[in-house]
């Protein structure tokens, strides 16, 4: 019966191995994330491949850039679907969203500029412009009341 299970790789080896084993049929998942330009493993140096066990085990666990199956004495240590489906819940076209200054605000919600030449300013989210790049702020200070448009990843919730 095929399972789930985490693969320890060998040090930037991931998207190797997530190769080899596609290429051999295997169903494999290593979530990625993106820094600027560049994509990079979610989890650095571990991914998830489904296998069964013990019938496929000597093939995965001496595949090139594969380091371990990880487990204990007994053998590797099956982990629910469940978990699989969690991580790839959090994915927007294939990579996962990191909430940088925790959950989006919505209309209504006070907010503060984290970055950029506004940091520091504090506002009411009045609207998102454009899906998950800027959003619309009202501005209230003593004499002063307006708009701002700012990129919505550069906002934080105040609680």
């Amino acid at each position: 019966m095929k399972n789930w299970f985490v693969l320890n790789t060998k040090p930037k080896k991931e998207f190797q191995v997530e190769k080899i084993f596609s290429k051999n049929g295997f169903l494999i998942y290593n979530p990625k994330y993106r820094q600027g330009d560049r994509i990079l493993p979610f989890f650095s140096g571990y991914e998830f491949i489904c296998f069964d066990h013990p019938a496929q085990y000597r093939t995965v666990k001496f595949t090139r850039g594969v380091k371990r199956v990880i487990g204990n004495k007994e053998g590797p240590i099956p982990i629910p679907e469940s978990v699989i489906s969690q991580i790839k819940k959090r994915e927007i076209n294939g990579f996962i969203e990191l909430e940088k200054y925790g959950s989006e605000p919505e209309a209504g919600d006070q907010v503060q500029v984290m970055e950029g030449a506004m940091k520091g300013l504090k506002g009411v989210f009045k609207k998102e412009l454009t899906p998950k790049d800027r959003a619309l702020i009202l501005l209230n200070y003593v004499s002063y009341q307006g708009h701002l448009i700012v990129d919505k990843k550069k906002l934080k919730k105040i609680l």
